[in-house]
């Protein structure tokens, strides 16, 4: 968030400029939103500070209870008590965050340890991959084309009809009779 000082606004923080009123407990009136921004925001952020401890989850605080503002400016009738509005919103905001906030940590005694799951051996599984695409070579051309898209290129049933131009039973069937056939190849028999 940037922060916009000018000599009017630092006035107006300190209370000495032309849009103070008369009389020691008057308050500024701000004629926009953008002035209000300008000669309130430091004040605030360290409100939205006070709240948080993350200095970017305060800024962040600050801009929804300043965009909150924004949306009502036209609803406040009374600007001279525009930072109890804000730091109304950023009250709820905050309050509304803690209420959505998620836990998915815990405090535990021992931290608990992935399971291993057994890894094959690299070996066997490439002779598995070489098994598999000879098996896949044999299948005729376009049932290969088929099972390639579907499976390895991850390609939904309507997307390789559309690829190969062909109706979406046609890659069904297709697809059937290919994986029937795999399942039938001598090489591939070991591995069920």
């Amino acid at each position: 968030m940037v922060t916009v000082c000018t000599s009017a606004s630092k006035a107006a923080t300190r209370g000495t400029g032309p849009t103070r009123a008369a009389g020691p407990a008057a308050r500024p009136s701000y004629p926009s939103f953008a002035s209000y921004v300008r000669a309130r925001q430091p004040v605030l952020l360290r409100t939205a500070r006070s709240l948080t401890a993350n200095p970017s989850d305060a800024e962040d605080l600050l801009q929804t209870a300043l965009t909150k503002t924004y949306v009502a400016w036209d609803r406040i009738e009374d600007h001279r008590a525009l930072d109890g509005y804000v730091r109304r919103a950023l009250l709820n905001t905050r309050t509304s965050q803690w209420r959505k906030r998620k836990v998915d940590e815990f405090a535990c005694d021992e931290l608990p340890e992935p399971e291993v799951t057994p890894a094959g051996d690299p070996a066997e599984q490439q002779v598995l991959r070489d098994a598999m695409w000879r098996a896949i070579t044999k299948l005729p051309a376009r049932q290969r084309a088929m099972v390639v898209l579907r499976y390895y290129e991850d390609l939904s049933e309507a997307q390789t009809a559309e690829v190969l131009g062909v109706s979406i039973g046609t890659v069904k069937s297709a697809v059937s009779r290919a994986l029937g056939k795999l399942r039938e190849d001598p090489e591939l028999t070991p591995v069920r």
